[in-house]
């Protein structure tokens, strides 16, 4: 299991996030009292499964040796507060020479991405205090 730690002392509301090894700063923007010095909470999880999606399908292209020459993914989250729904909308573009069944299946397997499959599946959060 991987550890993350977050660490925020007085200052608004740049945060440390930290998994031992890299570090990067999480911030909220300025109109919500933040500097703006890094991604906001819902960007970052955006990012990771933009980042799992990306890294899935290279991984999938390389072993099957296809000819992807670059992946972009942009992701974007909804979070309808009004019936507690949360939608994740992702546009992938692939590119390289690949027919048009390569690209399906690529597709595909952008659905089993462990980002992918965790945000997809229940969640359960247990908090205690130290």
């Amino acid at each position: 299991m991987n550890t993350i730690e977050a660490h925020i002392q007085k200052e608004h509301y740049t945060t440390s996030i930290s998994n031992g090894k890299n570090k990067i700063i999480a911030d909220e923007p300025i109109d919500l009292g933040g500097k703006d010095e890094g991604l906001a909470p819902d960007e970052l999880l955006c990012g990771a499964l933009a980042a799992c999606t990306a890294i899935t399908l290279r991984m999938y292209a390389d072993r099957k040796e296809w000819k992807l020459e670059d992946v972009k993914v942009n992701i974007s989250l909804k979070v309808d507060k009004a019936n507690g729904v949360s939608t994740f909308y992702r546009d992938i573009e692939l590119i390289g020479d690949l027919d048009a069944t390569q690209r399906q299946r690529l597709i595909e397997i952008a659905h089993q991405c462990p980002i992918h499959k965790v945000l997809s599946n229940p969640i359960s959060i247990e908090t205690k205090s130290l």
